[in-house]
């Protein structure tokens, strides 16, 4: 295995993660903003009300998503071992 093929692993792993971990990424970074904007618009300034709906929306965007994310996760396993059962 070349040094090229390590280069060309990581960064398809990168990619993957990026790619797996952007959902959850995005569905709390809208949802703490809606919160925040809530809390503008209201003045509660309780320190408690971002975590609960940010855990559960962040919690039913990775059951929703995860058929996608194991098939993600899976073809860049199935590419990995692949690469190591051709280079042996």
């Amino acid at each position: 295995m070349t040094s090229a093929e390590v280069l060309d692993i990581a960064s398809a792993g990168i990619w993957t993660l990026i790619i797996v971990a952007a959902p959850m990424m995005i569905v709390g970074l809208l949802v703490g903003v809606l919160i925040a904007l809530f809390q503008a618009l209201t003045q509660i300034q309780e320190q408690t009300l971002v975590f609960v709906p940010k855990i559960i929306a962040i919690f039913l965007t990775m059951l929703i998503t995860l058929p996608f994310l194991g098939a993600t996760m899976g073809g860049y396993m199935t590419r990995v071992v692949d690469m190591i059962v051709v280079g042996f």
